[in-house]
This record gives structure tokens, sequence and C-alpha cells, in this order.
């Protein structure tokens, strides 16, 4: 009997698959556990129409970030923080400061989840900083951290 999976199934498919399977296994598991659909005619179209669907959304988000890769690189990203003596940083500059500080001055919106720190950046200075935004599109730039004036 053939079906068309709704969810991931272990030894089966995955979701959207049409496979065939033992007419009993889909007819007393597959289809009761809402795990998958008869396969008719009607549903296999509409199955082939959600993947392509799933495609293009992909392709659209693969070319978005590489758009907003292409204009992030060679940024210089400005963050403030309170500093000591030599420099040396009250706390450190996370992912989520340089995320702040790219929608502030820049006006892109990039998730702190993506930006790549190698470890916290505790001192003033330039720093170069990667954001991973989609599996082929990475974006370099500069983080400048400056001393936050006081008065």
């Amino acid at each position: 009997m053939k079906v068309i999976l709704q969810k991931d199934v272990k030894g089966t498919g995955k979701a959207g698959d049409i496979v065939n399977v033992n007419d009993g296994y889909a007819r007393n598991y597959l289809i009761p556990q809402k795990l998958a659909l008869p396969a008719d005619a009607n549903s296999i179209n509409a199955a082939n129409i959600k993947k392509q669907a799933e495609a293009h959304r992909l392709d659209m988000q693969r070319k978005r970030a590489r758009e907003l890769a292409a204009g992030m690189n060679g940024l210089n990203v400005k963050v403030y923080a309170k500093c000591g003596e030599g420099g040396r940083l009250f706390g450190s500059i996370g992912a989520a400061e340089i995320a702040a500080g790219l929608k502030e001055q820049h006006g892109l919106d990039v998730d702190r989840k993506k930006i790549r720190l190698d470890e916290p950046i505790k001192a003033l200075g330039t720093v170069k900083v990667t954001a991973h935004l989609y599996e082929d599109a990475d974006a370099r730039f500069d983080v400048e951290v400056l001393p936050l004036q006081q008065g």
C-alpha cells in the first residue's frame, strides 16, 4: 500500500515521502497514529506541491542570506563598554551586543546565534568577527570596542 508520511518514521522514511509499506502496517499503525495518509492521486499531487513550495522557500532563504552576507562583508560595528585601566573591559562583549550594534548602526537584523565568536571580547580594540548566516553564506566584519564615555 502506498502512503504519504506525515512525520518521520524510523526505518520507513521522512515526512512528505511517498513510500510503499505492508497493508497491515499502514492500516493498523501508520494511519491510526496519524503518521501517514493513504496515497491517492489528490494527496500525491498535494504532497508534490508542498515539497516544491518548501524547496522554493529554502531557495529564497539561501538567496536572502547571501545578499545579507554580501552587504555585511567589511562593515565596521562600534560597540561601547565600560573599561578599566589598560583597556580591560568590565565584563565582556558577546554576540548579543554585536547583534544589537548591527541593528542600531546599519539596520541589519542578524540573530545573535549566527554570530561566531571564538571567545567573548574582553579588551578595547578591533576584532574580526564572522557571522554564519546560512550553509554557504558567511560574512566577515570588524567590531570596534570603544570606551563608554562617563560624564
